[in-house]
């Protein structure tokens, strides 16, 4: 089964390398999304793909190779919609 989560991320995340750790996990893994800035310093990660590796990923949102601080992940899931790819604004 594939699953669709977006999970925001508080915490010191914005200028320490933190979207692309992101997007290496997620590609590594096979996942669909994005990962974006957002204009109050959190991060928006979307994550797209079987349940596992889905659920991998997040689970490393706030683990330990985590670069940043991050303080705190808000997660929701949504409707698979079939992305491919996984891009970084």
């Amino acid at each position: 089964m594939t699953q669709r989560v977006v999970a925001v991320v508080s915490g010191h995340v914005q200028g320490v390398g933190y979207r692309w750790f992101v997007q290496g996990r997620a590609t590594a893994a096979g996942l669909a999304g994005s990962a974006r800035n957002l204009p109050d310093g959190r991060v928006e990660v979307v994550l797209e793909g079987p349940d596992d590796a889905v659920r991998a990923v997040v689970a490393a949102l706030d683990g330990p190779d985590a670069p940043g601080s991050v303080s705190g992940v808000l997660r929701r899931s949504e409707p698979s919609q079939g992305s491919r790819g996984f891009t970084t604004a």
